[in-house]
């Protein structure tokens, strides 16, 4: 079996946002970081090349793949910032809530897992650190036995 592409890597995640450009994603990138971890309460890790993920999680499918990866996070990247808000998906119930705050956010796109974000001063950043926090908890509902990464 294929073993997950998006790993940790060792790769500061300070180094990683100094580095981003342009300017502009650089700043919201050092934002989304402060929001993340105040949020979470985590320190972050970089996930594969670009993703500054926060927590972890192990997952099993059904088919029998398993693996890690981040709780929560973020990929300040260039034409839009991919906010990862695994929690959106553990439950029907959170999924709606997450779906009702989205509408009052402002200016986002939503992917398959994802929530795509222009630029920060385009949404209310306490809707999204809403949002962060009720996906951190129902990931931490259903897995428990990760908690902390």
């Amino acid at each position: 079996m294929a073993e997950a592409k998006t790993r940790p890597t060792d790769v500061s995640v300070d180094d990683f946002i100094d580095a981003v450009e342009p300017t502009a994603k650089r700043e919201d990138a050092k934002v989304l970081d402060a929001l993340f971890r105040k949020v979470t309460g985590e320190t972050p890790h970089m996930w594969g090349p670009t993703i500054i993920g926060y927590g972890t999680y192990h997952y099993k499918y059904e088919s029998g793949r398993e693996g890690d990866a981040a709780r929560s996070g973020f990929s300040p990247r260039k034409a839009k910032h991919s906010l990862y808000l695994m929690g959106r998906y553990c439950d029907e119930e959170t999924g709606k809530r997450v779906d009702a705050l989205l509408e009052k956010m402002g200016k986002h796109k939503t992917g398959a897992s994802c929530v795509y974000v222009n630029k920060l001063a385009d949404i209310d950043l306490s809707v999204l650190e809403e949002i962060i926090g009720i996906c951190w908890a129902a990931m931490n509902r259903k897995y428990p036995e990760n908690g902390r990464g």
